[in-house]
């Protein structure tokens, strides 16, 4: 029986931002989704805009699935996550069983095509798909913050500095020309 895909499913079920007080709950399903258009938006301004020749589409679905593992681990806060380098390299490897188990899900004539957009190995599409998920979570704590929830504020401002750190000009790009849009209310959007 083909379990992976009835797995996969449950990533609705699992909620991001756990040790904060969120005035709407984001699951990885939606967080995922966001990753994935955000990772296909930077690749294709990486292609347009500055000569690359990458693959916006295999970016978008590595973007899918880059969370997938967490319907086995759960969401590992990031304070937790990055606290030592002793737990970020224990939680890899959590991450690694839990990728490798999903997989083993699948028929073995499938497995080939998902381990490496769920164990995302290619190393070029994996720096536009952190990037995206790292604008996803700015974008979540700029959600928050302008609904009144102060708890989001220094996890915006940490988030935007770690932008800021990340070497990827599509990335500026897309800073310079997509973000202020998040700050709009929906009428000045239209």
């Amino acid at each position: 029986m083909n379990r992976f895909y009835a797995m996969i499913s449950r990533m609705k079920y699992i909620d991001r931002w756990g040790l904060m007080n969120n005035t709407r709950t984001e699951n990885i399903s939606e967080h995922s989704l966001e990753t994935a258009i955000l990772a296909h938006a930077l690749v294709n301004i990486a292609n347009i805009r500055l000569g690359e020749n990458l693959n916006a589409d295999r970016a978008a679905v590595i973007g899918m699935f880059h969370d997938a593992g967490e319907i086995i681990t759960g969401d590992m806060p990031t304070p937790i996550k990055y606290y030592n380098p002793s737990i970020k390299d224990a939680y890899k490897a959590v991450e690694k069983v839990a990728e490798d188990r999903l997989v083993s899900m699948l028929p073995d004539d499938l497995q080939d095509i998902y381990r490496p957009v769920i164990s995302n190995e290619d190393e070029v599409l994996e720096r536009y798909v952190k990037a995206a998920d790292k604008i996803s979570a700015l974008i979540k704590c700029i959600e928050e913050v302008r609904m009144g929830n102060n708890e989001f504020q220094k996890a915006k401002e940490s988030t935007e500095q770690a932008i800021g750190e990340i070497d990827l000009p599509a990335l500026k790009i897309f800073m310079e020309e997509c973000m202020p849009a998040y700050y709009l209310t929906l009428d000045e959007l239209g």
